[in-house]
Formats: structure tokens, sequence, C-alpha cells
């Protein structure tokens, strides 16, 4: 179950910096998504730290 869930944060872990990646190559980005992007970025990895 606790691996499912690992996958699970990692998949969306990198979904989101894939989303950042695409706001940051717009000609005029979005600086306010890529903070809130960011911001949930680092909870999954703080997540993920303390499941390790």
């Amino acid at each position: 179950m606790e691996s499912t869930h690992i996958s699970a944060l990692q998949t969306k872990h990198a979904g989101i910096e894939r989303q950042i990646q695409a706001e940051m190559t717009r000609p005029l980005p979005d600086e306010t998504l890529v903070a809130q992007l960011k911001r949930k970025k680092l909870k999954i990895k703080e997540e993920l730290s303390r499941l390790h």
C-alpha cells in the first residue's frame, strides 16, 4: 500500500514539474501559477521524504 502511495506521489510530483516547465516556456509565464505549482511540488516532496 505504501509503495503505491509513494508511486502516486512521485507521478504527481513529475506532473507538476512538467506543468511548471510548460508555463515557464510561455512568452509571459504566469508567475502566480508557477509559485502555486512550486508550493504544491514542495509539499509532495516533503511528504515523500517523510515516507522514506
